[in-house]
């Protein structure tokens, strides 16, 4: 197969070897030929030298300065020049939005020199941002998902509220399911709106030294009507003191998301279990359920923005919800690790800094 040729670029304006290169590197070797001379002038009488000989030195000299820069450009264009032109090649592509560009390196493994590595370092970053690009495109799918059911219930119960003589336990019903509707485009807009304040350090934590288990205890009790309703066992084993130093409100995002999805993905007649620990150090967070558990491939990213393990769109959600959690704990310092295997369930495990 014919190797696509490689176009110039016009806006590259450099030679190889200039002429000026070229007259310098002469005049270079002259001198350390007349050097040499001047070293042997107290053994050699250059007055017996015909003209001949001068030219002929002076032209073999040219030929010498033609070879080396013959050579020097060819070495120039193999190591500097021709990779150089594929990484502007391919910076090209991927500034027209083709992110399959892969360079192969110009050395074999053993031999890597920094142009090999700035090759291999490019085609991480294409496949970052290829990752990237794949995301996007799912939170546009995803949103436009989340936003058109609302939005349609909205539309159409609002139409019917316009219907006369509807009784009023009907009416009623409409309004409730209107007023569902738009808390669900609430969060998912109050969600993307937080998820860009903490990327972007716009909020920043304030912590206050306060009682993790009451603050489990509250979050946990709001969830209680949920867990009753599928008939959920909810198990609690907390200690009856623990105070951290950290962002409360912050640290409250990530129980509300922890235990939600716990919430979500265990079927009826699941079991939940949160659990609170503290050694001198750390105060440790689980949060495990018997529910659908997560595959090895989606395990590598579900902290990923806007990513959604359940592609169906079966389970309510915008793919928000565990990215929002993991740079909450990033920002007081802590930590979270997941365990799950699928059929099983799933652990979330929290560990934070014990106060001091």
């Amino acid at each position: 197969m014919k190797k696509k040729q490689i176009e110039k670029d016009s806006r590259v304006k450099s030679r190889h070897f200039t002429w000026r290169e070229v007259a310098l590197t002469y005049i270079i070797l002259l001198v350390l030929s007349a050097g040499q001379w001047m070293i042997y002038h107290e053994y050699v009488d250059f007055g017996v030298f015909p003209p001949e000989y001068i030219f002929g030195m002076l032209g073999y000299w040219l030929i010498v300065t033609a070879v080396f820069c013959l050579v020097t450009a060819r070495q120039k264009i193999r190591a500097f020049d021709t990779p150089m032109r594929r990484l502007s090649e391919a910076a090209r592509q991927v500034a027209g939005g083709d992110f399959s560009v892969y360079l192969e390196p110009v050395h074999s493994p053993e031999k890597f020199d920094y142009v090999d590595a700035m090759f291999e370092d490019f085609n991480k970053m294409v496949e970052e941002l290829g990752s990237i690009e794949t995301l996007k495109n799912d939170f546009i799918a995803n949103v436009s998902h989340e936003l058109k059911t609302p939005l349609a219930v909205i539309q159409n119960y609002a139409a019917a509220l316009q219907k006369e003589n509807l009784p009023y336990e009907v009416r009623k019903d409409y309004c409730d399911t209107i007023i569902n509707a738009s808390q669900k485009l609430t969060t998912l807009v109050t969600n993307i709106l937080k998820l860009n304040k903490l990327e972007n350090q716009k909020i920043v934590p304030s912590p206050q030294p306060y009682d993790l288990c009451r603050q489990l205890t509250e979050y946990a009790l709001q969830f209680e009507e949920l867990w009753e309703k599928k008939n959920i066992e909810f198990t609690a084993d907390l200690e009856d003191l623990a105070i951290i130093n950290a962002d409360e409100e912050m640290l409250g995002i990530v129980w509300h998301n922890l235990l939600s999805n716990a919430i979500k993905f265990t079927d009826p007649g699941g079991k939940i279990t949160l659990t609170q620990t503290s050694d001198e150090d750390t105060v440790t967070v689980t949060v495990s359920d018997t529910g659908c558990g997560i595959s090895k491939e989606a395990i590598g990213r579900i902290f990923d923005k806007f990513y959604q393990g359940d592609t169906s769109h079966a389970q309510e959600g915008n793919g928000l919800g565990l990215a929002l959690t993991l740079k909450v704990i990033e920002l007081v310092g802590g930590s979270i690790t997941v365990a799950s295997e699928p059929g099983k369930g799933t652990t979330f495990t929290v560990r934070l800094k014990a106060s001091e």
